[in-house]
């Protein structure tokens, strides 16, 4: 009729109608591009703040996956399960609190790929987040021995500690490297999946097997070596500690590698780093960047 105006193609619903499936993997690269340029704008003391709360965070989440494996004698693919797991703490806390994790943050490498940041920027983030998260673990060393939680079970817990940093101290460099490969693909790979997320359930699900896998797998992560490797140093000179580690490995230990200098920086810290760096900006970054954010051969 004249006079009246026609709405039937623009339809009204009485609900609003929401979005609620995951965000698909080229819309969840779209976000990681500007997540990086956000970040790469953070300020110098914001961001090393937000990189120590992140060690703090890897710390707490290791010292519950040692505190929950501790006494296990049997199972051991399950109880490393069940370490993972619990270890998965860690990365929550980091992406809904809010934190700066070196390894998780070699995925914002795809914004540099995309040209969004420059390299100079990436490389900004990564040494400020790893100093970060180095102050972090280190102060959660303190905190944890002046607990005195290590004495638990007889010093078990203790033992635990020191046994599993001994371990990672005689790890051959060519082993290391690549568990640390392994492991900064798993979680950058979590982070990844983090962002096809509308909600923290959903983050924290996507978290839960890719942060599991690593931990039950025995990767190497450097943050979550910068605090149990220092914890086990302040822990071997303590001979409750040494005694019950003695008693679980049934003979004499040899810790002559656990050392600040040798064993944790040079024996460890170096290939795990380059493992990490490699498994997160190259097979993870890069691989995501080339399928979704290259530039087209049209667009060129």
């Amino acid at each position: 009729m004249p006079g009246t105006q026609d709405n039937s193609t623009t339809p009204e619903y009485a609900v609003p109608v929401l979005e609620v499936d995951a965000y698909a993997p080229a819309k969840m690269a779209d976000r990681v591009g500007m997540v990086g340029v956000s970040k790469s704008k953070l300020s110098t003391l914001t961001l090393l703040a937000l990189s120590i709360l992140a060690g703090v965070f890897i710390a707490l989440g290791a010292q519950l996956w040692m505190l929950v494996v501790h006494t296990a004698t049997s199972n051991y693919g399950l109880n490393q399960l069940v370490g993972g797991v619990a270890f998965t703490l860690a990365l929550v806390l980091i992406v809904i609190a809010g934190a700066e994790l070196f390894t998780g943050n070699c995925l914002i490498a795809m914004s540099f790929m995309a040209r969004k940041i420059t390299g100079r920027d990436l490389a900004r983030n990564l040494i400020i987040a790893f100093i970060g998260n180095f102050i972090g673990a280190l102060t959660l060393v303190l905190w944890i021995y002046n607990s005195g939680q290590w004495m638990a079970s007889n010093y078990l817990l203790g033992a635990k500690i020191v046994l599993t940093a001994n371990d990672k101290v005689n790890i051959p460099f060519g082993a290391a490297f690549t568990r640390g490969v392994l492991c900064n693909t798993l979680v950058c790979l979590g982070i990844w999946l983090c962002y096809s997320g509308r909600s923290n359930l959903d983050k924290m699900l996507a978290l839960l097997w890719p942060i599991s896998c690593l931990i039950a797998c025995g990767f190497e992560h450097c943050v979550v070596n910068m605090w149990l490797i220092p914890m086990a140093l302040v822990l071997k000179g303590n001979s409750s500690v040494i005694a019950a580690a003695e008693k679980v490995t049934g003979g004499k230990l040899d810790i002559s590698n656990l050392t600040f200098f040798k064993g944790f920086l040079i024996d460890n810290m170096i290939p795990v780093v380059l493992g990490n760096l490699f498994g997160g900006v190259v097979l993870i970054a890069g691989v995501y960047w080339y399928i979704y954010l290259r530039p087209s051969k049209k667009a060129l």
